[in-house]
C-alpha cells in the first residue's frame, strides 16, 4: 500500500500542472492518480501553483559614475598684440622691439601672459602685458600672445602677427650719420678705437 502511495505521488509529480487529476482505488486496494479520468475516479481540486515567473531584479541598474566636467574655462571678449602693429617695420641695430599686449577684460587673478616669437615662448608667463625682445635676426617675424589659467591651461591665444625687423649695421649707421669727434666713445657705431688722431697746429711755438 505504501509502494503504491509513493508511485502515485511520483505520478502526480510528473503530470503538468495546467493538467486536470484524477484518482481512485484499484483492484488491488491501491489509491492511484492519473490525468485520464475513469468511471469511478474522482476528481482532485489543485492548489495554486507557488512557482513564480521570473521578473526583472527589483535592485537599481548599475549606474556608471558620471565624470566631473570641469567648469568651462573664463572666456575674454578680446586678446591682442598692440605694438607693434601688423606688418610694421622695426628699426633697430641691436634687433630690439617692446611688444605691449592688451586684453578685455583685464587679466584676472591666477591668469598670466606669454609671448611668443615665431611660435616659441620668449620666457616663462607673467602678468606684465609689456615684453622687451632684443638680438632679434633681420627679417620677417610672427609674433602671438596667450593667456594661461592657474593649471597651465591655455585660455586665449592669438594668432600670429606678422613684422619685420631692420637691422641697420654699423657701417650703414656711420652712412646715415657719419661720426663727429665728439661722437668716437659714445655711439656704438663710433668706437674709440676708430676715432682719427687730431691733427697738429702748424704754428706750435717752441720755447
Amino acid at each position: 500500500m505504501r509502494c503504491g502511495l509513493l508511485a502515485a505521488l511520483f505520478a502526480l509529480t510528473c503530470l503538468s500542472a495546467s493538467a486536470e487529476v484524477f484518482t481512485y482505488v484499484d483492484a488491488q486496494g491501491n489509491r492511484v492518480f492519473t490525468d485520464q479520468p475513469r468511471g469511478n475516479a474522482k476528481r482532485v481540486p489543485m492548489a495554486t501553483s507557488n512557482r513564480m515567473a521570473p521578473t526583472q531584479s527589483s535592485a537599481p541598474a548599475a549606474v556608471s559614475p558620471k565624470k566631473t566636467e570641469e567648469p568651462p574655462a573664463f572666456r575674454y571678449d578680446m586678446l591682442r598684440v598692440l605694438i607693434p602693429e601688423p606688418d610694421a617695420t622695426v628699426r633697430s641695430t641691436a634687433g630690439e622691439v617692446i611688444v605691449s599686449v592688451t586684453s578685455e577684460p583685464g587679466l584676472q587673478r591666477g591668469h598670466r601672459y606669454r609671448l611668443l616669437l615665431d611660435g616659441k615662448a620668449t620666457g616663462e608667463p607673467g602678468p606684465s602685458p609689456v615684453f622687451a625682445l632684443s638680438n632679434l635676426d633681420r627679417g620677417s617675424h610672427t609674433l602671438s600672445v596667450e593667456i594661461l589659467d592657474g593649471q597651465g591651461r591655455t585660455v586665449e591665444r592669438t594668432a600670429g602677427q606678422p613684422f619685420h625687423m631692420l637691422r641697420m649695421s654699423l657701417a650703414q649707421k656711420r652712412k646715415v650719420k657719419p661720426c663727429e669727434l665728439a661722437d668716437y666713445g659714445q655711439r656704438p657705431e663710433c668706437p674709440l678705437k676708430d676715432k682719427p688722431e687730431e691733427e697738429k697746429s702748424p704754428f706750435f711755438r717752441i720755447f
